[in-house]
């Protein structure tokens, strides 16, 4: 599918309008992750500019694409080098896609090897103290309560909670519904206690708020009564964390990886944790494997009829 008519001297600014569209309409995928996209490419349209070169995207080489990925390792980290590169193969497969090139010019760079990174992880006892430090007598405290039970007790990401709906709720059934990636939507159960901490929120915070038109469906409200953004919620993790001298680096995504580790430390199956957190992958969820080993040989130990 094409969205305009290049010549050989496609513009890169051109290009990735372009690509974005592609992006979004034939990938489906968030606002989110085309930024990031987006911003692999940029980075590498930056270095072109810097350094006065004149490639275009259907012209630029291997050998420009190496200087910049060897300009690029000075200042970040492999795991980011390994992104941005994944990022630039992306682009320029979807200019083979389109015709528009017969060749990408990263087929043969390979991104620097990387380790697994084991995700950071709360202690039911750090969740009990972050909640307890929450200050239940300003009208941000009822909401930021129930903010973290349900990044902790539902497993979401940032932005599946910021965009959680009134109409997402499913209390009766015990399920709310969640839309993740792609727009792709999932049910989670829902315990009585997170269920209980929205309640209040919505009956005794929520309802008094100067609800502005667009956002009366959105759960999840600032004090101006808009949806509240994904950096002020990493910013109600971090005082609550700095509150209680938590010697963690911790964000809200930390709750959902707790969520995840709990459950397969009590025994959970991995491929309900692969549902309840919208991994397409059961490789994506299977992370948490490795995170407490000690675990599954007790989990051996205890079901295994040659024990």
């Amino acid at each position: 599918m094409r969205f305009c008519t290049f010549t050989t001297s496609m513009k890169w600014k051109s290009a990735l309008i372009d690509y974005k569209h592609y992006l979004k309409l034939e990938r489906g995928l968030s606002e989110n992750s085309i930024t990031n996209y987006e911003l692999d490419v940029i980075k590498l349209i930056r270095f072109l500019d810097d350094n006065n070169y004149k490639d275009s995207p259907l012209t630029i080489s291997s050998k420009t694409i190496k200087e910049f990925i060897y300009q690029l390792a000075k200042v970040v980290n492999e795991r980011s080098q390994s992104r941005i590169i994944s990022g630039l193969k992306s682009f320029f497969n979807y200019l083979i896609f389109e015709d528009y090139r017969a060749d990408n010019p990263l087929e043969l760079i390979e991104s620097p090897k990387i380790g697994r990174k084991l995700p950071d992880t709360l202690s039911i006892n750090d969740i009990d103290k972050l909640t307890e430090a929450i200050d239940l007598s300003t009208l941000e405290g009822e909401r930021n309560r129930a903010i973290i039970e349900t990044l902790y007790g539902c497993g979401l990401r940032v932005s599946e909670l910021t965009s959680l709906k009134l109409s997402d709720l499913f209390f009766d059934e015990g399920f709310i519904k969640v839309t993740g990636k792609g727009n792709k939507e999932r049910f989670v159960p829902i315990s009585e206690l997170t269920q209980k901490y929205i309640n209040i929120y919505r009956k005794e915070i929520r309802i008094h708020l100067n609800i502005q038109p667009g956002h009366e469906d959105t759960l999840f409200l600032n004090r101006r009564g808009k949806q509240l953004t994904r950096a002020m919620i990493f910013t109600i993790v971090k005082r609550l964390a700095e509150k209680i001298g938590l010697q963690k680096n911790i964000s809200p995504h930390t709750f959902r990886h707790s969520f995840a580790t709990h459950l397969l430390e009590n025994g959970a199956d991995l491929s309900a944790i692969q549902l309840m957190l919208g991994h397409e992958s059961i490789t994506t969820t299977e992370i948490y494997m490795h995170v407490d080993r000690t675990h599954l040989a007790k989990v051996i130990a205890e079901f295994h009829p040659r024990k």
